[in-house]
């Protein structure tokens, strides 16, 4: 299993992202150090920080009309409703299942972090207001049930 861990080449210098960057990758190593008993209520922790950390992005992306908006949106979206299709899993006790989605869910982070979300925050740099008043307020998204997407963007 990839096992996810906070390394400076998650950095992206906006620090509202960096920060909300290391809260998930703290929920997403819980869970998978988790025991068996433990991993649904972390994966739900995992899913509820996401379900924030994604709206919080998308609002931004909406806001200042970022260009790459509709394929970032559109990940966060199918990534959203797999993390939802693992939480039914964990509660129906397919753990196995659930760690190997935390696995992949660790590759595609690290990836998308270093790809899509790098664009966003050199984007969010240059916007004056980009760091503060309603920017600053996340929201949370519509789900829909999709696969995830391959870990390269």
């Amino acid at each position: 299993m990839n096992i996810v861990e906070w390394s400076d080449a998650l950095l992206l210098d906006f620090e509202p992202m960096d920060a909300v960057h290391r809260e998930f990758v703290d929920l997403l190593a819980r869970a998978q150090s988790a025991s068996d008993a433990e991993l649904p209520e972390a994966w739900a922790a995992v899913v509820e920080h996401t379900a924030t950390h994604f709206g919080r992005e998308d609002q931004w992306m909406r806001k200042t009309r970022f260009s790459s908006a509709e394929n970032h949106i559109l990940q966060h979206r199918v990534v959203l409703n797999v993390l939802h299709e693992g939480l039914a899993m964990a509660r129906a006790g397919q753990l196995d299942a659930v760690r190997e989605m935390a696995g992949e869910l660790a590759t595609w982070f690290a990836k998308h972090t270093q790809s899509l979300d790098a664009a966003l925050a050199l984007h969010m740099r240059r916007e004056p207001a980009s760091a503060g008043g309603a920017l600053a307020r996340p929201s949370r998204p519509a789900t829909r049930h999709a696969p995830l997407p391959h870990a390269s963007a």
